[in-house]
C-alpha cells in the first residue's frame, strides 16, 4: 500500500465553490459495497436507501470562528491566528501567518469593527512548523462575534455571505475548525421526515480540527501520524445504538467523524460511553466493528478521509465511484456532493 494508490486528478471546475441554495437538492450517489453497483438521487431522497430501525449517528460539533487577526506589538505587523485546539480556558494551540512571532512575542487580537474591546495575547511556546501555543488575557468565547471568521477549507475562494451554511442544522456543542461536511446535506424537514419511517438519530461529537484537509506526504500511509481530536459518545446514545443494532437496523455514520467516533469507542463488538482524544487511523485492512453504512462526501486526493472511506468500501469501488462522479458532474468537497455507501 502506498499514498499515490489514493491519488486521482480532479480538474478544478469540479471543486463547488459555494452551497446549494436548498441543502438537501445535493446529489447523492449510492454505492453497493458488496456488488459494486451505482445509482444515483438527490440528497432529499436518502429515505428510499434506509429502512425502519435503521439509525443515523451525526456528529454534533459546531464550527467556532477560529480565524483571528492582529498585530504584534510594538512593532503592528500583521499577524493571522488559526486556532486549533482549546488546552485550558485562556489558552489555545494555533497555526500562525507572520514573522518573528518567537515565544514572548505579544499580540493585539483586531475587532472586526474598530472600537470593540479586543484581547491581548502572548506566544507561549513554539511547536513545530507553523505551530504555537497562544495565551490569551481572556476567555474568548463570548468575544468571537466581534473577533472571529469562519474558517472554511483552502480550496474554497468565494466569499461565504452566511457562515450558518457552513454549519449543519444541529451544529450544538462548539469546538471545530471546520465542519462535518457530509452533515450540511439535512435540513430538519428531511430529518423530520425519515424518524417519520422509523429511522433513528442519535448525535455524538468529534471536534474536526484542520488536519482533515492534509494530504499524507510520506510515501507509505503507516508512516503517517495523524493529529488526535476530542470525541464524546454518551451512555444513553450507545445504548441506542447498540439497541438498533441487536434489533438488525443498520448504524448509518453521517461522516467520516462519526465514523471514527464509534469505532473509537467499541469494545468486544459493543459501544461503551466514551469521552476523550482519538487518533483512530482508519486504513484499507481495518475491520469495522460498528458501521454498517455510511454517508460522506467526496475527499480530497491522498487525504486520510479517502482512505478511510476506500477502507469500508474497498479502494477499487471508491475510485470506480469517484470516476463515475466525474462522469456525471457531481460537485466535490465540503460544498459538494453526496455518497450513500450500503
Amino acid at each position: 500500500m502506498r499514498t499515490s494508490d489514493f491519488d486521482y486528478e480532479l480538474p478544478i471546475g469540479y471543486i463547488a465553490q459555494t452551497p446549494l441554495e436548498q441543502r438537501d437538492q445535493s446529489r447523492l450517489m449510492i454505492v453497493d459495497r458488496q456488488s459494486g453497483e451505482i445509482r444515483h438521487a438527490v440528497f432529499k431522497e436518502i429515505g428510499n436507501y434506509l429502512e425502519a430501525g435503521d439509525i443515523l449517528v451525526v456528529n454534533e460539533t459546531r464550527v467556532i470562528p477560529a480565524r483571528l487577526f492582529a498585530r504584534k506589538l510594538p512593532t503592528g505587523g500583521r499577524v493571522e491566528i488559526l486556532l486549533l485546539r482549546k488546552l485550558d480556558t485562556c489558552t489555545w494551540e494555533a497555526l500562525v501567518g507572520g514573522k518573528g512571532l518567537i515565544e514572548g512575542k505579544q499580540l493585539q487580537i483586531e475587532a472586526i469593527r474598530p472600537g470593540d474591546r479586543a484581547p491581548l495575547a502572548v506566544i507561549n511556546k513554539v511547536l513545530d512548523g507553523a505551530e504555537r501555543v497562544i495565551q490569551f488575557d481572556q476567555p474568548l468565547e463570548l468575544l468571537f462575534p466581534k473577533i472571529g471568521f469562519v474558517p472554511l477549507p483552502p480550496y474554497i475562494r468565494k466569499r461565504l455571505n452566511d457562515p450558518e451554511r457552513y454549519q449543519t442544522v444541529y451544529a450544538k456543542s462548539s469546538g471545530s475548525a471546520a465542519a462535518p461536511t457530509a452533515g450540511l446535506h439535512f435540513t430538519p424537514e428531511l430529518i423530520g421526515s425519515l424518524k417519520s419511517k422509523g429511522i433513528g438519530f442519535v448525535s455524538v461529537t468529534l471536534h474536526v480540527g484542520l488536519d482533515t484537509f492534509a494530504p499524507v506526504t510520506e510515501n507509505d500511509p503507516l508512516q503517517h501520524i495523524i493529529h488526535t481530536e476530542w470525541c464524546q459518545l454518551s451512555q444513553p446514545a450507545a445504548d441506542q445504538i447498540n439497541q438498533a443494532k441487536s434489533k438488525g437496523g443498520r448504524v448509518v455514520a453521517v461522516g467520516t467523524t462519526s465514523v471514527r467516533t464509534l469505532e473509537s469507542a467499541v469494545k468486544n463488538g459493543a459501544l461503551l460511553e466514551y469521552e476523550g482524544p482519538t487518533n483512530l487511523y482508519i486504513l484499507p485492512g481495518y475491520k469495522f466493528q460498528i458501521v454498517d453504512a455510511m454517508i460522506t462526501n467526496f475527499h480530497l486526493p491522498r487525504s486520510t478521509l479517502i482512505m478511510l472511506v476506500s477502507a469500508f468500501a474497498g479502494r477499487e469501488r471508491v475510485f470506480n465511484a469517484y470516476e463515475e462522479a466525474k462522469k456525471a458532474n457531481y460537485r466535490f468537497y465540503s460544498f459538494g456532493d453526496a455518497m450513500l455507501i450500503i
